[in-house]
C-alpha cells in the first residue's frame, strides 16, 4: 500500500512540474542551436506548436537579429520579457546568429556599408526560415524585427528582398551609406522605432571610422516612400502622447506597402513595450491582408 501511494505520489509531483514548465520547446538538439548552410540559430516554439498553431499551418514568429556583438544566445537570455509575451500570445522566436568579418571577433551582419562580410545573409536567413518551417513555424507570418546594427540589416532585407517575410520592424538602425538611391524593390510593410535622444546611431547618422557612415533615417524613410509609391511627404495619421512623449508617423495611402514611424525620447534602446507594440501592428497588417 505505502509503494502504491508512492507510485501514485510520483506521478502527481512529475504532472505537476511538467504543468509548471514554461510553455515553450527547445526545437533543436543540444543547447537548441539549430544548423542550416552558413550558419545556425536559435528557435524557441511556443506550446501550441505541438498541434500545429491555431490554423493547422504552424505558428507565427518573431525572427530578431542582435545588435553588434552580440549574439542569438544573448536574445534568449536578455530578452526574457521579449519571450513571455511571445509565449503567451502564441509565437515563436527565432534569433539567427550573426558571424564576424576577417579579423574580428564581434558577430556582425552583412549591411551594405562599403565593407566586405564574409556571409550572404539574405541567403543564410531564406536558410534559417526554411528550416524554422519544418519545426511548426507559418514561413507567412514573419515579423523581421533587428536592434541596432541588426536593425539595419532589416532595413537591407526590407529593401533587397521585402518578400523574405510578411513584415519588417527595425529599431534604431537604418540604411547605411551608400544608401540606396536608386530605390528599393518593394512592396514591404515597415514599423520603425527610433529614440530622439539616440546618440549611437543618431537619427541623421554619424561616422565610423574612416570609411563607414551611418546613413540618415529621414532619408532611408523618403527612400522607402518614394519605392512604395507614398502619396506624399507628409503622413496620413500623425499622433503625440503627453504622457509617453513619443510621436507617431503613418504613411498609409500608398501604391503598395505602408510604413509607420514611432520616435521615443530615449536613447539607443528597446522601448519596454515594444514588443507589444510591433506585433499588434502585425496583426493589424496581417488582418487587412497587407
Amino acid at each position: 500500500m505505502v509503494l502504491r501511494l508512492n507510485a501514485c505520489a510520483r506521478a502527481l509531483a512529475i504532472l505537476l512540474a511538467a504543468a509548471a514548465a514554461p510553455r515553450s520547446a527547445a526545437a533543436c538538439p543540444g543547447e537548441g542551436a539549430c544548423q542550416v548552410d552558413g550558419g545556425s540559430y536559435i528557435l524557441d516554439l511556443p506550446q501550441s506548436a505541438a498541434t500545429g498553431g491555431e490554423t493547422g499551418q504552424g505558428v507565427p514568429a518573431l525572427m530578431y537579429l542582435h545588435g553588434w556583438g552580440a549574439s542569438a544566445a544573448g536574445v534568449m537570455t536578455g530578452r526574457a520579457a521579449m519571450r513571455e509575451i511571445l509565449q503567451s500570445r502564441g509565437y515563436a522566436l527565432i534569433a539567427p546568429q550573426g558571424m564576424p568579418r576577417a579579423g574580428r571577433t564581434q558577430n556582425d551582419w552583412s549591411v551594405e556599408d562599403r565593407i566586405e562580410h564574409p556571409r550572404d545573409d539574405l541567403a543564410f536567413f531564406d536558410a534559417v526560415l526554411e528550416d524554422a518551417a519544418r519545426r511548426g513555424v507559418d514561413r507567412d507570418r514573419v515579423l523581421l524585427a533587428g536592434f541596432s546594427r541588426g536593425g539595419s540589416m532589416v532595413w537591407d532585407v526590407a529593401c533587397k528582398a521585402p518578400g523574405l517575410v510578411r513584415g519588417y520592424a527595425p529599431i534604431a538602425g537604418a540604411f547605411w551609406e551608400p544608401l540606396p538611391r536608386e530605390g528599393c524593390a518593394g512592396p514591404v510593410v515597415l514599423f520603425h522605432t527610433h529614440g530622439w535622444a539616440d546618440t549611437v546611431v543618431p537619427l541623421e547618422g554619424r561616422p565610423i571610422g574612416k570609411v563607414m557612415m551611418q546613413g540618415d533615417v529621414f532619408a532611408a524613410l523618403k527612400i522607402m516612400r518614394e519605392t512604395l509609391g507614398c502619396a506624399g511627404r507628409q503622413p496620413d495619421q500623425r499622433e503625440s502622447a503627453a504622457d509617453t512623449q513619443r510621436w507617431t508617423r503613418s504613411w498609409q495611402r500608398c501604391a503598395a506597402g505602408r510604413i509607420d514611424l514611432m520616435l521615443h525620447p530615449g536613447s539607443h534602446v528597446v522601448p519596454g513595450d515594444w514588443t507589444e507594440l510591433a506585433l499588434d501592428w502585425f496583426e493589424d497588417r496581417l488582418a487587412e491582408g497587407s
